[in-house]
């Protein structure tokens, strides 16, 4: 507190400075990403621990609390498993260590709360912040396409199939753009006047297409799919956008064509998507199918059954499907492929928290989704209003799509995101209660 005082600095534009490095930590890479949750985190527990003290929790926030700590339980099990087995080589009760690590979530999730209920929190700076790091990665891959190198120095990985700009060697710059660039759509509707709303019918749609160009050329396949469903529920709920991108969402099957028969290497990309998902449909309905030209992502999600019936009820563990997958009696067949996860949340929650764990997302999912969408879109609430809470809304459905191929989501990218939109969506909905109450 006598930080704030000493360099003149407010509480409010201390958080709100730390909210706009977001995006660009996540760029930035895990290291600056835990220490931006880290200064989020720790002065809202100094200034605020008298209200977190006495914050009211609900249902919601109680199923919260108790999927922590079964992660800790679940750590605490397994580890003991591995010392009575006599596995010393993986480190000091590592899966305990990792559990508790976890709990920084947990943290973020209290202090989003605390922070949008006092009022702290101003989204505009956020919003501008979000679309403006979404851009400077889709320029980046357009640097990189052309040059060779992004602005950074940064060369194409391999053939240059897939671009990843500012991310170096990790291939993630389509799911970035997918995350971050809807900001963009909202912006002018939400905080700039009427002159600036015009010239939004002619800045939307550019940035739509230069969105759509960005995760084309970082060769991400599935957050494309998932950047298209994303505008879908834009257009299905978002009345005063649907004018605006409907044209385009015609426009883009052209436009798809076109890059495809510009570029090679987009081509052949897309075209070898097409050919796994043709053959995982085919396999889904011919369960002998399964051999050595099976994709390898089938195989993947494949070898999730037989390593959760290991730890069927209480899971493995945080990040120990690597370790149960390989002894697995059935890893032996030459079919059978392990990983470090099963490329899918809700599979890795199933093995590596078993079916307790899986029944506590699933609540707090479907909650979730009843606390705002349901209630947003098809029920009478003063949430009916709030127009904040719409592109959190539609990021966390998509977030949570079942049927999507993903990273782990014990990691520090994908659980930051998540648990970060996750937490605004039910402070927005919880301070919309309490302002409904009052009244």
């Amino acid at each position: 507190m006598h930080l704030f005082l000493k360099k003149n600095i407010s509480k409010e534009n201390f958080f709100n400075i730390l909210m706009v490095l977001f995006p660009f930590s996540f760029i930035a890479g895990n290291m600056i990403i835990n220490i931006n949750i880290l200064f989020l985190i720790i002065p809202t527990f100094l200034i605020f621990y008298k209200e977190i003290i006495n914050l009211k929790y609900y249902f919601l926030d109680k199923i919260i609390f108790v999927f922590f700590l079964f992660i800790l339980i679940t750590g605490i099990i397994n580890d003991y498993y591995f010392y009575l087995n006599g596995f010393e080589w993986r480190g000091f009760f590592p899966t305990i260590v990792k559990s508790i690590l976890f709990f920084k979530y947990l943290m973020i999730y209290i202090s989003i709360r605390i922070l949008i209920e006092k009022q702290i929190v101003n989204f505009k700076p956020f919003f501008i912040s979000c679309s403006l790091a979404s851009i400077f990665v889709c320029f980046d891959i357009f640097f990189q396409f052309w040059n060779g190198v992004d602005i950074f120095g940064y060369e194409k990985v391999g053939t240059g199939r897939k671009l990843a700009g500012p991310f170096g060697d990790e291939q993630i710059a389509g799911g970035f753009i997918q995350r971050f660039s809807i900001f963009s759509f909202f912006l002018f509707s939400l905080f700039y006047d009427e002159k600036f709303k015009k010239s939004a019918k002619f800045l939307i749609p550019l940035l739509f297409l230069i969105f759509t160009l960005g995760i084309i050329l970082s060769g991400n396949r599935m957050p494309l799919l998932l950047f298209v469903f994303l505008v879908f529920l834009v257009l299905l709920f978002q009345k005063n956008l649907r004018k605006i991108l409907f044209v385009f969402l015609i426009i883009l099957p052209l436009f798809f064509t076109l890059v495809l028969n510009l570029n090679s290497e987009v081509r052949t990309n897309f075209n070898n998507f097409y050919k796994q998902v043709s053959q995982m449909v085919l396999i889904i309905y011919d369960k002998n199918s399964i051999d050595e030209k099976t994709p390898l992502y089938f195989k993947q999600f494949e070898s999730f059954h037989g390593t959760w019936l290991m730890n069927k009820y209480i899971g493995g563990g945080i990040k120990n499907f690597r370790y149960y997958c390989h002894v697995n009696p059935k890893s032996k067949n030459t079919d059978f492929k392990c990983n470090m996860h099963p490329h899918n949340y809700f599979l890795e929650i199933l093995t590596e928290t078993g079916l307790i764990g899986f029944s506590l997302i699933l609540i707090i999912f479907s909650t979730v989704i009843y606390l705002t969408l349901i209630k947003k879109y098809f029920l009478k609430s003063s949430l009916n209003n709030n127009k904040i809470i719409v592109p959190f809304i539609f990021l966390f459905l998509v977030e949570i799509f079942p049927l999507k191929s993903t990273g782990s989501f014990f990691t520090t990218n994908n659980a930051s995101f998540l648990f970060l939109i996750m937490s605004i969506l039910i402070a927005l909905a919880r301070k919309q209660y309490l302002i409904e109450n009052k009244n």
